[in-house]
């Protein structure tokens, strides 16, 4: 075999050149692509400034023992300095495996995950029905649409408080089953209907999205697919089954991951229909705020914990979660 070699340089014709080191590579990818660097760049700056920042200063806290009595705090013209000190991972072994793990942590763990699963499911079921609903062609199908939006359109905090204010003793829900002459419940005072209540007024705020979403998707499926299997006969269920289904897929997936996220970190409905006066119904996101800003001393060192153990454990389940999906697509596409 015989290798041409250029006089000029020496080198052989077919080799490749050499890797151009670090520096350089970047120095190249700026000039390349400095205007999209440009217009990235206050985007960057915010992320960092309210979302990373807080994160790595939160997860430092996380190491020590910080309280409201220990952290640097202004009183009038006297400075106090910090005296907390680093303590490592006795923050996290303590709310896992502490002799009050139980009551601190993993009540509210379980709690949270039934709760989760339970508004989830009824979001999606919900909001599906009423989709096939609002999919079909009726007089004053947009009138519908429109009223059934409303939910999710209103402020949260009006919401939760209406429902609240219809939820007490004298509301007008039991005032109605007073009239009926059926049970009242303590919707805001006892345990069991405190949490029915949460997942009640999460589950109205929550089902316009679901309906929005599915309503798109609905409409985004081929009718010549349902024609097609009317044609061969299929019944009203087998069509649902075998081409709205699967025509769902896609969105499917991607709304029950963002509810599942937005569930389980849903701090306002719980917060503003309960405030602290129901522990056994707090979320593990309510209850890191209430150990941070709802108690004294305020525990910031146990919250920030609790707010990376709800990151890391979204994280967990998003990876799985994904994994699964793209798992269950190779498996059609065979």
């Amino acid at each position: 075999m015989t290798v041409a070699i250029d006089r000029a340089t020496g080198k052989r014709h077919g080799d490749r050149a050499p890797r151009p080191g670090l520096g350089q590579r970047l120095k190249n990818n700026y000039q390349k692509y400095w205007y999209a660097y440009a217009m990235i760049a206050p985007v960057a700056v915010v992320l960092g400034a309210l979302v990373v920042y807080p994160l790595v200063y939160g997860f430092y806290l996380t190491l020590t023992d910080a309280n409201s009595l220990n952290t640097a705090r202004t009183i009038g013209v006297n400075h106090i300095d910090a005296t907390y000190k680093f303590i490592g991972l006795d923050n996290y072994k303590d709310i896992l495996f502490g002799p009050t793990s139980y009551d601190r942590f993993w009540s509210h763990f379980l709690w949270t995950i039934v709760w989760t699963a339970l508004c989830v499911t009824l979001h999606y079921t919900i909001g599906l029905g009423l989709a096939l609903l609002l999919n079909e062609k009726f007089r004053g199908r947009t009138f519908y649409r429109m009223v059934l939006v409303l939910p999710w359109a209103v402020p949260t905090f009006v919401t939760v408080f209406g429902w609240r204010f219809m939820l007490a003793d004298g509301g007008i829900i039991n005032s109605t089953l007073h009239f009926l002459h059926l049970p009242q419940p303590a919707w805001l005072e006892d345990t069991f209907w405190q949490r029915a209540a949460a997942i009640l007024v999460n589950t109205w705020c929550g089902v316009p999205f679901m309906m929005l979403s599915l309503l798109g998707g609905l409409q985004a499926i081929d009718g010549t697919l349902y024609e097609a299997a009317e044609m061969d006969g299929a019944s009203a269920w087998q069509r649902f089954r075998y081409v709205t289904l699967p025509g769902l897929r896609s969105v499917s997936s991607t709304v029950v991951l963002l509810g599942i996220i937005w569930t389980f970190n849903q701090f306002a409905v719980i917060f503003l229909l309960f405030g602290d006066t129901a522990p056994d119904a707090q979320i593990l996101v309510t209850w890191a705020y209430y150990l941070g800003f709802g108690q004294q001393p305020r525990d910031f060192a146990q919250s920030a914990a609790y707010g990376m153990l709800l990151l890391a454990i979204l994280i967990v389940f998003t990876s799985f979660y994904r994994r699964w999906l793209n798992r269950n697509d190779q498996q059609l596409a065979i």
